[in-house]
């Protein structure tokens, strides 16, 4: 099969060809460049209107001489279907896609598909990696989230609550002065930086970027070098990303990732997420750069194994959509796969989290590991900060009767907790309406006194004739209505994968804190999940 990819986002101008039979990809993309600042919507599309017809028949060109043997010749191309990007993206640039890709494929006669860009980007890293079932990060200039398939669908297992990755760098940049992209330029500016602490906001598998931004500006504007900017910047965010990365991982037994998105040709990101694969043993990929920016070539990918399932669309149907979320899309060119795996530790005593590894005998003992991907200063301060906290929240909860660990010992400098031992086994692994109830009920409990919880994952809840709250390391004391939200948020999002058929929990769930809490924190749930990503 031969298929013709077509994409146009925002920026980049591209069309491909992909023969899915030898598995080669011919791309052919012209990017659009502004003049200053950040991508302008109107002269994004004023590119695709130019840009776009010269690419597809580019394109078109090459596969007709694939065909004929010959550059020039007259043969019609061989192409079995056309592939767009449907979204998400700007709207202008998506619609001037979304004409020539049913103009090509009504000409041609052959079938349509409506491919979401973010599903590609993960697509094309699954594909070059040969994995089975990873978790993805997916690091773009609009966006930054962790995928996982799981019950028929990719899952958002994490993603920002404001800005995109690259978008977040860009504002910094525009700030100080530098054309887009900005990535490049931060990259090449840090290799001359030195650290300085800027804030780090990692809300279970969420996280945020302004403030980090906001901070950077701060530091520019008051004297800090821009190099050292840069450099804290990168180490900052990109370790954000990797602790999520890793977090999903844990959450799911998975021992596979890959990367996508234009922010992944970052060096320094990539070599963080490979450094910490390695040290928990599990398997890394990122594709070549013509794979990781914004491409027609994994259009084309992603629009072989769409067409292959039958996956194709009327033409009359093939309106593009710009908010189109990849947990919206029926995955029907994958069967029998999931993206959690069970686990298998070396040790039958010894426990791995994201970020510790528990010693278990008749009592617990947490260590919080050192992490080779973190700058030394910003690892140990987390994890000094960190372990004091969960120790004083433990105990916090435990005073207001929610079920938690006794402490035993605290350590900050090993960062180590000894702790009773509860619970048979993870939430995780015994997933009923009774115990998610329970969930909701300590939740609603804790908030009531102005505690968060910060991380309450199915891996982080504990049970067996009771249920256990376990793990308060991104736990703290607020008054917010918007943090108890998250609360809820990173919880159910949890539950969305690693459950099957998670809807009668996730209504067990908040129908439990509903009763025992404020239901102005359920309202404000509503908002967050509306605030992700292109929803």
């Amino acid at each position: 099969m031969r298929v013709l990819g077509i994409e146009g986002t925002a920026w980049a101008a591209s069309a491909a060809v992909h023969d899915a039979d030898s598995d080669e990809t011919a791309i052919f993309t012209d990017a659009y460049q502004p003049e200053s600042g950040g991508i302008h919507p109107r002269e994004a599309a004023e590119h695709m209107r130019g840009a776009i017809p010269q690419v597809v028949r580019e394109a078109l060109d090459h596969a007709a001489a694939e065909v004929d043997g010959e550059a020039g010749g007259d043969a019609a191309p061989s192409i079995d279907a056309v592939a767009f990007s449907r979204g998400p993206g700007l709207g202008p640039c998506l619609r001037i896609v979304g004409t020539a890709a049913r103009a090509v494929a009504g000409t041609l006669d052959v079938p349509l598909v409506g491919v979401n860009h973010m599903l590609a980007h993960l697509e094309i890293g699954r594909h070059r990696a040969g994995f089975d079932s990873p978790v993805c990060l997916n690091a773009s200039g609009a966006n930054a989230h962790l995928l996982g398939f799981h019950d028929g669908r990719y899952r958002v297992l994490g993603e920002t609550m404001d800005t995109g990755v690259g978008n977040a760098i860009d504002k910094f940049t525009r700030h100080v002065g530098w054309s887009h992209p900005g990535g490049p330029k931060v990259e090449a500016a840090a290799k001359k930086g030195e650290y300085v602490d800027l804030p780090y906001v990692v809300k279970g598998m969420d996280f945020s970027f302004s403030g980090i931004t906001s901070a950077a500006k701060e530091a520019y504007d008051d004297g800090t070098a821009v190099e050292d900017v840069c450099f804290s910047l990168q180490e900052h965010v990109f370790a954000m990303l990797t602790e999520v990365a890793e977090r999903a991982l844990s959450l799911t037994g998975n021992d596979e990732l890959v990367l996508g998105g234009g922010v992944g040709q970052n060096a320094r990101l990539r070599g963080m997420l490979g450094e910490m694969c390695a040290q928990r043993g599990a398997r890394f990929h990122a594709p070549e750069p013509r794979f990781l920016r914004d491409n027609a070539g994994m259009i084309a990918v992603l629009g072989a194994k769409m067409a292959a399932a039958g996956d194709t669309i009327p033409i009359e149907e093939s309106r593009v959509r710009p908010n189109f979320r990849p947990d919206e899309v029926p995955v029907t060119w994958r069967a029998g796969e999931d993206v959690a795996r069970a686990e298998d530790p070396t040790d039958a005593g010894t426990q791995r989290g994201a970020e510790a590894t528990v010693a278990v005998s008749d009592a617990v003992v947490k260590r919080r590991e050192p992490k080779a991907y973190r700058h030394p200063d910003l690892d140990a301060r987390l994890r000094r900060e960190r372990t004091r906290g969960e120790a004083r929240l433990l105990n916090d909860a435990r005073r207001l009767g929610v079920p938690t660990p006794v402490v035993r010992d605290v350590d900050q400098r090993e960062a180590t907790l000894a702790m009773e031992r509860v619970g048979d086994c993870d939430l995780r692994d015994r997933l009923t309406e009774a115990h998610v109830r329970a969930v909701g009920r300590h939740l609603a409990t804790l908030h009531g006194a102005g505690v968060v919880h910060g991380d309450p994952t199915t891996r982080n809840v504990r049970v067996d004739g009771r249920t256990w709250l376990i793990d308060f390391g991104l736990g703290y004391h607020s008054a917010h209505v918007e943090d108890f939200a998250m609360d809820l948020h990173v919880f159910e999002g949890s539950l969305a994968g690693t459950a099957d058929g998670p809807g009668p929990l996730l209504d067990a769930f908040e129908s439990a804190y509903r009763e025992a809490g404020d239901p102005a924190v359920i309202e404000q749930l509503r908002e967050v999940e509306g605030r992700g990503r292109y929803q």
